[in-house]
Order: structure tokens, then C-alpha cells, then sequence
């Protein structure tokens, strides 16, 4: 960064204004840490985030996909995605700490910082107690949601030996539009019957894009459940 004047340098200005004090390609630059034959570290930053689409589009992105750039190498791509699941992780709420996921509001902020900019579509299942406190968070499928994949055995199999009074299904849709297809109407409706079965209610089923879902109980699409749009009583 011999162009830059030694206080703009980022570490500099990080030391002196704080990270909130630095742009984008600045923060991505001390990630990346030193630049490449004939690039600076803030090069590589600002030619990475223009070939992901701006800074979320680092959420979406592979080493191989960040290895197309020239100058960002095996390790350099493994910096960036390991400081962009560092920060995914800090949104995400302790374990120990059992929220209470009572709302398609509460489980929507739960599971978007998670799942919302997956490139591939996975399936999931919150298991909840009877006072609606989280017990585990489980991926049951990645890559597609088929009947053939998403099978109810294998959701109440992990449902029943956890303990849980009531699941929440949830999946992403990659495209970015969390508005459910036919065939998630489907499934939310096989998911419901065999969890009547088992005795273990299926109060929702969360999709999820970027930074927005769609909550089939919000809407009332939910097989035999009235909308869920405020908290239920304990």
C-alpha cells in the first residue's frame, strides 16, 4: 500500500478511528492481510468484492469461487470465508442460553443469520421444549428439499430422541425469495400428519432468503393452527 499515505494505511487507521472507522474493502484488506505480486492487500479487497457482488455477497461465495480472482490464493480465500462465518456466529445466540422462540419474528432472527445466504438449499428442524425454549437446531438435508429426501422418519427420529414437544421445519430458498412453492405446501402438510402421530406438533414452517421469510403460521397456511403473528402464551 505504497500509495497510500502511512495514517490512511488500514491497520493505522483502524488504531486510530476504531473498526467502525473503516470501509468495507478496509476491514476486507486486514483479513486478507498482504497483497500479491504486483497487487496491494486493499486491491485484492476491492476486486473481490466487486466479483462477489458487494460485501454480502461473501456469504454466498466457495474458496473455489474466491480463488478465481487472481492474486487470492488457497489460504487468502480460506481468511475471508473463516472471518465471514466468524461474524455469521456472533449474531447467533449461545447455546447454553436456551432462547425462547415463541414468534416467526423470534425464530426468523434466529435462523437468517445462519441459513438466509446459504447457496444451497438446506433443511432443517428446530426442536423445541413446552415452554417453547430451543433444545437443538438440526439439518436434516442438503443441497435439495425432495420428498424422497426429506423424509418424516428422519425428522421425528431426531425430534423424539431429543425430547421435544414441538418442531419447526425451516429451508432456504437460494434464489432469495422466500415465497413457499407448492411442493413446500406438500411437505408442511406430510410434516404435520406424522407429527400428530408421534405426538409431537409441527407449529411452523420458517423459509428463509437473505434477509427476509415467509412464515406459513404467520399466514395461516399451517394445517390446523390458527396464525402465530404475536408470541404464544406459555
Amino acid at each position: 500500500m505504497r500509495d497510500v499515505a502511512p495514517h490512511d494505511r488500514p491497520r493505522e487507521k483502524l488504531e486510530r478511528l476504531g473498526p467502525a472507522g473503516l470501509g468495507d474493502n478496509e476491514l476486507l484488506a486486514l483479513v486478507i492481510g498482504s497483497g500479491a505480486r504486483g497487487h496491494s492487500a486493499l486491491d485484492l479487497a476491492n476486486r473481490l468484492i466487486d466479483h462477489v457482488g458487494g460485501l454480502r455477497g461473501l456469504t454466498r461465495v466457495s474458496v473455489g469461487d474466491l480463488r478465481r480472482i487472481v492474486g487470492v490464493g488457497r489460504a487468502r480465500a480460506a481468511q475471508v470465508l473463516a472471518a465471514v462465518e466468524f461474524g455469521r456466529r456472533t449474531l447467533v445466540r449461545a447455546e447454553a442460553e436456551r432462547p425462547r422462540l415463541r414468534s416467526p419474528g423470534q425464530l426468523a432472527a434466529y435462523l437468517l443469520p445462519l441459513y438466509g445466504a446459504s447457496a444451497v438449499e438446506q433443511f432443517g428442524i428446530v426442536m423445541l421444549d413446552s415452554k417453547s425454549r430451543l433444545i437443538q437446531l438440526k439439518l436434516v438435508s442438503t443441497g435439495s428439499i425432495d420428498t424422497t429426501i426429506v423424509h418424516p422418519r428422519e425428522v421425528f427420529r431426531e425430534a423424539a430422541a431429543a425430547g421435544a414437544a414441538a418442531i419447526v421445519l425451516f429451508h432456504n430458498h437460494p434464489s432469495g425469495d422466500p415465497t413457499p412453492s407448492p411442493h413446500d405446501a406438500v411437505l408442511t402438510v406430510r410434516m404435520v400428519g406424522a407429527g400428530a402421530v408421534m405426538g409431537i406438533e409441527v407449529v411452523d414452517h420458517v423459509i428463509l432468503a437473505d434477509q427476509r421469510y415467509y412464515s406459513l403460521a404467520e399466514s395461516g397456511q399451517m394445517p390446523g393452527l390458527r396464525p402465530r403473528s404475536a408470541t404464544v402464551n406459555d
